[in-house]
């Protein structure tokens, strides 16, 4: 049962508060987040259904419990709205000269009335008249102009005498133009000329300040301003939770407690942002206590925020519960917790929410769409895509960038190539994202001159590229043995387009070195990084180690990944097949003897088809399905049929302590049963999409190879290095993985 942290009502004030911005402490460790935690015996561990039942009570949650402080627990935020009309509504006013009269369009009545302003007329004009004319530019949306205009302003300096209306019209020209240098031109014009603004100007400063990621600048502005209400707080938390300074926005968020104790729904979506960007669902918790005791526990965006905040803090139970109580089941409310359950892997319960959803009656937008695209590439689900794709058109988002490139994404992840590079064909505008996913599915598929096209096609039709483009065609240029291209990329990348080099990048160049056999040269090459080395350099050089049985620097490789990562079992699986490779047979059950010693297991691999929109799992040997005997059946003619094309069982992948059964075992690993299956059940010209959970051992890649070639299907597995695509009796990593 879920609970919540409700406050203990002996206790209504935080333990630690501070008067003013001024008097927070600077210390940026998480461990200063205690300030605002209560101590223990402030609150109390309820259940979820006690603390629901409670969100009418208006006992105060925070502030202090005094007679004093009671009168202002209701006090709201109420920011200083102009309802400003200007005298001169009706009239317009032309550009300042005839050079800057904008091109004809259609207008409405004010702009029907421009009169054009010669040069000689605006030598003319008093500081009222520019004044005027500036505040019926902003009000005909012409925000360059009344900039153009306030530069007579600035020339003329202590000569004019601007009203507060002007800067208001001002301030406003600059926030639609998104001017952040226009902003601070105004702001130093009225501190010079003497005008003291008002807090309804101050605010709106400060928040083009935060809006363009000026976060030191904005933070001096707002610790000088003489006077502050709620929308100054919550303008500088807010943009301190967007730069991810999530403890400071908490200090900030305590000292508005004390001054405003605001209470409204947008402060607490904001703090429960932060509560998420934290990690730390404690903080969280009390943060939902306070929304349940301050009656807001219905608001919609609200209970979203609570749902992404559970959910990125790994508590998906409580997002679930949320949910669940939410008064009305919005199309945002759908799209959260589907998102919140794929995030955490439960790909066939967001698969379940979303057609609950759809029975539901609710929206579907396509945000819906693309996470459900998404849930389908993992789960290898062409017939669920297909219908995603379909309900994309049919709502009337087949023009969406980001719902098209999902779709991409799937397509070319699971080999349909033609698919998706004829949806890419379609998009309207595209992305380097959309651009990323068609060469990366390119280059995963060993298709890489194809790739390579696409990226030089990129370049030519303007799109800049980034890091992840690099990283894409460079796998590409790897897994496709272009070793000549691949160099030429690589240097291109930091001489003409400035990317930088990445660890991932110099992984795909060590891939490529041990490609071609070239060990000494990767290793080289890891040395000469300008960068400590990373675990995927270091896992690619013991690649390529096991690939060309080099067991000396392969040892070296290992050595160095046991000291990065020394629980991650698939650094010792690599390390194990090399051994086994090179005949070590001792050395490998040294291997094992030493993950049983940290307490690290080897789990069984596991195999998922999917076959009429419903998946089914495989284990190694496994005889719990109702086709058992079919599969079994099936599998001994496949390899009847293959041995004659050359198929010989590898047997030196076995220890040797391991029995005749376990050497049957062999013949029935997951992936061929459900291979099989796939082949019983499945017209023949349909693809079969395979999801592995280890690696594919040496002995299935080469049965698989030849099973493709002598039944004549496609045959797509996702295992846990790569994508392998057999094809004709060849896989798309080239025996490389």
């Amino acid at each position: 049962m879920p609970f919540l942290l409700v406050p203990n009502l002996t206790f209504s004030k935080f333990s630690h508060s501070h008067p003013c911005s001024s008097s927070l402490p600077h210390s940026e460790e998480l461990g200063a987040l205690i300030l605002i935690l209560p101590p223990r015996s402030q609150y109390l561990l309820l259940p979820m259904e006690i603390a629901l039942s409670l969100h009418n009570s208006q006992t105060p949650l925070l502030g202090s419990s005094s007679p004093g402080n009671l009168s202002s627990l209701g006090r709201c935020f109420a920011s200083k709205v102009r309802d400003w009309c200007h005298p001169f509504s009706r009239i317009c006013c032309s550009s300042m000269e005839r050079r800057l009269k904008p091109k004809p369009k259609k207008v409405g009545y004010l702009e029907r009335q421009v009169t054009v302003l010669e040069g000689t007329q605006i030598g003319k004009l008093s500081s009222s008249g520019i004044c005027c004319q500036i505040e019926k530019l902003v009000l005909c949306n012409r925000y360059r102009e009344a900039m153009e205009l306030f530069e007579i302003l600035e020339v003329g300096h202590y000569g004019f005498d601007v009203a507060g209306s002007t800067y208001d019209a001002l301030v406003s020209a600059c926030v639609c133009l998104r001017s952040i240098r226009g902003v601070k031109r105004v702001y130093n014009y009225m501190i010079s000329s003497g005008f003291e603004p008002d807090l309804f100007v101050m605010n709106r400063v400060l928040f083009m300040h935060v809006k363009c990621g000026l976060m030191l600048e904005a933070r001096k502005l707002f610790d000088e301003m003489p006077e502050r209400d709620t929308a100054s707080w919550m303008t500088m938390i807010g943009g301190l939770v967007e730069s991810g300074n999530f403890s400071e926005a908490f200090r900030l968020f305590l000292c508005m407690w004390e001054e405003f104790n605001d209470g409204r729904s947008r402060t607490f979506v904001t703090m429960i942002r932060a509560s998420a960007g934290l990690g730390h669902v404690q903080v969280g918790r009390q943060i939902h206590s306070c929304v349940l005791k301050r009656g807001v526990g219905d608001d919609n965006f609200v209970s979203c925020a609570l749902i992404d905040m559970y959910s990125k803090c790994g508590s998906i139970d409580d997002a679930h519960c949320v949910f669940y109580q939410m008064p009305e089941k919005t199309t945002v409310g759908w799209n959260s917790i589907i998102a919140s359950y794929a995030l955490h892997g439960y790909n066939e319960e967001a698969l379940s929410l979303y057609f609950g959803m759809r029975d539901s009656g609710a929206t579907i937008d396509h945000f819906t769409i693309s996470i459900v695209i998404r849930i389908c590439a993992r789960l290898a689900s062409l017939d669920h895509a297909k219908q995603a794709h379909a309900a994309l058109v049919r709502h009337g988002y087949g023009t969406d960038i980001v719902a098209n490139t999902a779709l991409v994404d799937f397509y070319s992840k699971w080999g349909r190539m033609q698919d998706a590079q004829h949806v890419f064909n379609r998009m309207r505008c595209k992305n380097v994202i959309s651009w990323n996913a068609l060469i990366g599915g390119y280059g995963n598929h060993g298709q890489g001159e194809e790739a390579v096209e696409m990226f030089e096609q990129m370049l030519q039709e303007g799109m800049i590229p980034n890091h992840v483009t690099f990283l894409a065609v460079l796998s590409a240029c790897s897994h496709s043995g272009l070793s000549e291209r691949g160099w030429e990329i690589f240097y291109s990348m930091s001489r003409d387009h400035k990317v930088k080099s990445r660890a991932m990048h110099y992984a795909c160049m060590i891939e490529l070195l041990g490609r071609e056999g070239l060990l000494d040269e990767a290793y080289a090459l890891i040395r000469s990084a300008p960068f400590e080395p990373t675990t995927n350099m270091w896992a690619a050089l013991l690649t390529a180690c096991r690939m060309n049985e080099n067991l000396e620097l392969g040892k070296l490789a290992a050595e160095k990944l046991y000291g990065l990562e020394p629980e991650k079992l698939c650094n010792y699986i690599v390390l194990l097949n090399l051994y086994n490779s090179c005949g070590k047979l001792k050395e490998a059950a040294g291997v094992l003897q030493t993950l049983k010693r940290k307490g690290l297991r080897m789990l069984s691999a596991c195999s998922w088809i999917e076959v009429k929109k419903q998946p089914y799992a495989f284990l190694c040997g496994d005889k719990s399905h109702s086709q058992r005997k079919e599969i079994y059946d099936k599998v001994d003619s496949l390899m009847v049929e293959i041995t004659r094309y050359g198929y010989a069982v590898e047997n030196e992948t076995l220890l040797p302590d391991v029995d005749e059964e376990e050497q049957h075992i062999l013949k029935y690993h997951s992936e061929k049963l459900a291979i099989a299956f796939g082949l019983i059940n499945t017209p023949y010209w349909t693809p079969l999409q395979i999801t592995q959970g280890h690696r594919v051992c040496g002995d299935c890649h080469s049965a698989i190879k030849l099973i493709a070639k002598v039944t004549g299907r496609e045959i797509v597995i996702k295992d846990a290095s790569r994508f392998h695509h057999f094809r004709n009796g060849s896989c798309s990593c080239g025996d490389y993985w």
